[in-house]
């Protein structure tokens, strides 16, 4: 709900003032990276399949050379000497060669991948090459299209920094340094939804609302390295969230939706203080999003407050929750890659928030989705970013760009 000049409400209240301390939205950024950093999550050695998704828990460090002997980067004759060379065979990959040295003026027929004999001089590619029974000639620069031993990954080097993403890539690059698990860190998020209102299956009967923001963390949270536990809903109240928090471990985050307002039922706070939680953030100057929280517990454990509205609890995961577990994990915030685009329209900035606003990037322009406020995610539905306008103009670059925060899709 919105009051006169746009901000979100509870609809239980009419009016709702801004809680005292509200940061910018770039220092609630930084500040959730950084309480994120403060914190641990365990590094676990899984089996490749198992790792995809999570973040390389520490330095991959091969302990082979790539390749182990010199090989054919071509299909063709490895050669040694000048031609013409005199076939003698054919080696193939995984099998062994039918010489294990060449002489001049002789070659064997090679397959890429194939171990290259002692004293070869170059490989000969197949469309280079002229063959005439048993013998073959053409002409060859003495080194070419041979993959030397230790040449793609040597023994003893550094093959990926800890906080790297697990990606399809960097598995394969794993199972070609031999190894079958990796050491990985995946924090977890244990999502707890509130409102007596809210359910969580089928049509809401009236007066009920459908819970649209657990359906949104678990994909958000696997972009951003981590794993979601399976919603638990709570009841409005203290206690619930007090026993609900209290059983966090120290290793854990907790993104909690709704009662991060101020509202008479939300609880969010009343529960973190009796928990003896250090409050980071109460309050981010952005729209939507704004009546966001992050808190640390005594035991370790982070708590992201999300608003009850779901475009808004979008905005404020993307603000504290991605940057906090990133923060535990040392990767590169996703959402953050620096791109930047122009606006297709001229948008008005908010006197004193910063304004997230879904679009769609087309190469160098970005062009605002329809969007209703707070609780709306048609516009994020078709988003593949959100634009940031500052308060003021000085978030616009000489160029007339604005920042984009990619979200997933």
């Amino acid at each position: 709900m919105l009051d006169a000049d746009g901000s979100e409400t509870s609809p239980l209240i009419h009016v709702r003032t801004r809680p005292h301390g509200s940061l910018s939205w770039p220092a609630a950024r930084d500040a959730a990276r950084k309480t994120g950093a403060e914190g641990g999550s365990p590094t676990a050695e899984v089996p490749l399949p198992a790792a995809l998704g999570a973040v390389l828990g520490a330095d991959l460090v091969s302990a082979i050379d790539v390749p182990a002997l010199d090989t054919a980067a071509m299909d063709g004759y490895a050669v040694a000497g000048k031609g013409p060379w005199s076939v003698l065979g054919r080696s193939l990959a995984g099998r062994g060669a039918p010489v294990a040295r060449l002489r001049r003026g002789e070659a064997v027929e090679i397959a890429t991948g194939a171990v290259v004999p002692d004293g070869t001089l170059a490989v000969l590619p197949y469309e280079e090459a002229e063959a005439a029974g048993t013998v073959v000639h053409g002409a060859c620069a003495p080194g070419r299209h041979i993959r030397r031993r230790g040449e793609t990954v040597p023994a003893g080097a550094l093959a990926a920094r800890r906080g790297a993403p697990v990606t399809p890539a960097l598995l394969g690059l794993a199972a070609g340094l031999g190894l079958d698990t990796l050491p990985v860190t995946r924090p977890v998020v244990r999502v707890l939804i509130t409102g007596d209102e809210i359910v969580h299956s089928g049509r809401p009967r009236p007066g009920a609302v459908r819970d649209a923001i657990g359906p949104v963390l678990p994909g958000l949270v696997a972009w951003a390295g981590g794993r979601c536990e399976e919603p638990r809903a709570l009841p409005d109240g203290r206690a619930p969230l007090v026993s609900a928090l209290a059983a966090l471990p120290g290793d854990h985050v907790a993104a909690v939706g709704g009662s991060s307002s101020a509202g008479p039922a939300d609880h969010l706070r009343a529960a973190l203080a009796a928990l003896g939680a250090r409050i980071v953030v109460d309050g981010v100057a952005c729209r939507p999003g704004h009546p966001q929280l992050l808190a640390v517990l005594p035991s370790g454990a982070v708590v992201v407050g999300l608003p009850g509205n779901p475009g808004a609890a979008l905005a404020a995961a993307l603000t504290l929750l991605v940057p906090v577990l990133c923060g535990r994990t040392g990767r590169r915030d996703p959402a953050h890659g620096g791109r930047r685009a122009r606006l297709s329209a001229m948008t008005d900035p908010h006197p004193i928030d910063t304004r997230l606003l879904p679009v769609r990037v087309h190469g160098d322009l970005a062009v605002e989705t329809e969007s209703h406020g707070p609780a709306d995610l048609r516009g994020a539905a078709a988003a593949d970013a959100l634009a940031v306008l500052p308060p003021t103009t000085r978030g616009t670059a000489a160029d007339g760009t604005v920042e984009l925060v990619a979200v997933p899709t």
